[in-house]
């Protein structure tokens, strides 16, 4: 259960903190500012890997956790139940956030800007690049030294920075899918969680391409 206890709080402290700056952005008229979404995403990514990777591996993603089984780093018959802890902590966050912003229209939704054919490709190259960075400092079952929480939160702030504007730089089905359902925001849900588990799986394809056939693939 330490593994599970751990994703739904990992994802929970993830997306209270993060669309929590995203919805105080929004009843407060622009105080936290877009740079300042994106550098509490990137650390907050940051401060959870080095708190549960360890014990969990510090997925937080529905796309994660699928990429790692198909590149062998992790066991198929955990991923229905880490992703269920994953969506019940992405849930309790933004329930969370209604009680106390109830005047906040998005709670942190991913709204995209574009067209919903140029938000998936985004979405989907934000999630390769992401897991193209995470596949090659973790092990699906434990991150690496202090290396992984640098790199992935990083990431994470860079691609929330430039992309942000656009389609909100989800890059997690969880992630979109829990304020989206409090807030009732579900339009273009579907590309939400389709985009990142597919750019996930690229990136391990990539991976395999580019390196020894067995770079991707370790003992669960």
């Amino acid at each position: 259960m330490k593994k599970y206890i751990s994703e739904f709080i990992g994802t929970f402290s993830m997306i209270f903190c993060g669309t929590g700056a995203m919805t105080i952005n929004e009843v407060t008229g622009g105080d936290v500012t877009h740079v300042g979404i994106a550098i509490t995403w990137g650390l907050i990514v940051m401060a959870m890997i080095y708190a549960f990777g360890e014990t969990s591996g510090a997925h937080f993603n529905p796309a994660v956790t699928i990429a790692f089984a198909y590149a062998k780093k992790f066991a198929w018959k955990e991923v229905p139940k880490y992703i269920f802890a994953q969506v019940l902590g992405g849930l309790l966050a933004s329930l969370i956030l209604w009680f106390l912003f109830p005047t906040s229209e998005f709670l942190g939704a991913t709204i995209s800007t574009v067209d919903v054919y140029r938000a998936f490709v985004l979405e989907l190259l934000l999630t390769f690049f992401l897991m193209v960075v995470i596949i090659n400092v973790s092990t699906g079952s434990k991150e690496i030294g202090v290396v992984a929480g640098i790199a992935i939160g990083g990431v994470v702030l860079l691609e929330a920075m430039f992309a942000g504007p656009i389609t909100n730089a989800s890059m997690n089905p969880a992630r979109s899918f829990a304020p989206a359902l409090v807030s009732g925001n579900l339009q273009h849900l579907w590309m939400y969680i389709l985009a990142p588990i597919l750019g996930a799986l690229l990136a391990v394809v990539s991976c395999r391409l580019v390196k020894d056939e067995n770079c991707c693939e370790h003992e669960c």
